[in-house]
């Protein structure tokens, strides 16, 4: 490896997608890499010749094991939607003139499956103009929703920290006793796929028997049926814990959040701003039942709570970000690494990369064998799957009782 390398990230931030960018900033260097960029603001900043040399902030080992342990995206992430090469040759024309003038001879791109797009798109358009440059997707995404691989970097650590949030609402949710019950609903990321959703199953376990109940987007939603669920476990016990999926839709198709107040903001690939669903159905119940209810949005704590972060997440992360590297220096290019699951007990993983066109604006959503008969529940199946990847933790590094970060000054 002799040429320079340019590395983005893209889309929703993780607590570990900084990790896979110290694997790509370590391994280039040990490779031999000349000049090591980072897109400030991914795609979007590029085009704007917004860009580091990653060597004047990542300058000794503890700046390296720092921004593993740092939240949200180092470089700085963007939701830009590239335009078809016949659409817009011109964009493609002046992102390859600046890869030129900055000698780049792999671009790497951390993110899910609008960053994969990216990706499919310059590696296209490098093989129709016969440019040299590789391009190599590196995975990230809470969301757990890439086609191909066993899971995706990101989600380890959400699973866990959506695990013990829930176990702890749990507990908070005995501690006082209402006339007519009380209904907490968490309402928990996931537009299309419900793997984090099915995380909140972690909470159960010897001493917490987790929330009652589980819905998923992949599933259409009965609020009725619903209701008459919540009402008859009222009469059972003086708590009802609910997590459910900010993307669950009525059997019609539209959202439950937009029978509420909901937002209109809509990103550059189409996608809906999604929120409310938790208030809408706590608002549904109280109506229904004059019990008290509560809602909590674990929002953006899902993607940046590092300090619950899992310990194979944040090592896995690493794994990848370096094995995207390796990739392009052996000549692969419109590739994506994945994660292969060698075994569960004890648990095993490897890489390999596959071609980003099969991966590309698809999406893997969570089995319907995986769901229980009703549809308010995941199976021991689900379960099983995520436990390993929630494994150890990475001790943050202290400063007056508080995490460090390798902090960018913007």
């Amino acid at each position: 490896m002799q040429g320079n390398i340019i590395v983005g990230q893209s889309g929703g931030p993780t607590a570990a997608i900084n990790s896979s960018l110290a694997g790509v900033y370590r391994t280039a260097r040990d490779r031999g890499a000349g000049k090591i960029f980072g897109m400030l603001h991914g795609i979007q900043g590029l085009l704007q010749e917004r860009y580091i040399d990653l060597s004047e902030f990542i300058i000794t080992e503890l700046d390296a094991e720092l921004l593993k342990r740092t939240p949200a995206a180092f470089l700085g992430s963007c939701r830009y939607k590239l335009p078809g090469i016949h659409e817009n040759r011109g964009v493609y024309e002046k992102i390859f003139n600046i890869l030129d003038k900055l000698n780049i001879e792999t671009f790497i791109y951390i993110g899910g499956n609008d960053s994969m797009d990216t990706i499919k798109k310059l590696s296209d358009y490098a093989i129709v103009t016969g440019h040299p440059a590789r391009f190599i997707g590196c995975p990230k995404t809470i969301d757990n929703d890439l086609a191909l691989t066993d899971h995706t970097p990101g989600f380890g650590s959400a699973a866990k920290y959506i695990g013990t949030s829930v176990k702890e609402i749990i507990r908070d949710s005995f501690c006082l006793e209402y006339e007519k019950g009380l209904v907490s609903v968490v309402e928990i990321m996931g537009r299309n796929a419900g793997w984090l959703t099915g995380a909140a199953a972690l909470a159960k376990g010897e001493d917490c028997a987790g929330p009652d109940l589980i819905y998923l987007p992949e599933l259409p939603f009965d609020i009725e049926k619903f209701g008459l669920k919540v009402q008859e476990l009222l009469s059972k016990k003086p708590s009802v814990v609910v997590a459910v999926s900010e993307g669950v839709r009525l059997p019609d198709g539209r959202y439950i959040c937009e029978l509420g107040q909901s937002l209109d903001f809509v990103d550059a690939f189409g996608h809906k701003q999604l929120s409310g669903t938790a208030n809408y159905l706590a608002s549904y119940i109280a109506g229904e039942f004059g019990c008290k209810t509560r809602t909590i949005e674990l929002s953006s704590l899902q993607r940046s709570a590092s300090h619950c972060a899992s310990r194979v997440d944040i090592l896995e992360a690493y794994q990848v970000g370096g094995a995207a590297v390796k990739a392009a220096d052996e000549g692969d290019s419109g590739k994506m690494v994945i994660l292969n699951r060698l075994s569960d007990d004890p648990y095993q993983s490897g890489t390999e990369v596959k071609d980003v066109h099969k991966i590309a604006n698809d999406e893997k959503l969570v089995p319907r064998e995986w769901v229980n008969e009703d549809g308010n529940y995941v199976t021991d199946a689900f379960v099983n799957y995520v436990r390993p990847l929630i494994q150890g933790d990475v001790s943050p590094i202290m400063v007056d009782g508080i995490p460090r970060h390798l902090f960018r000054p913007v």
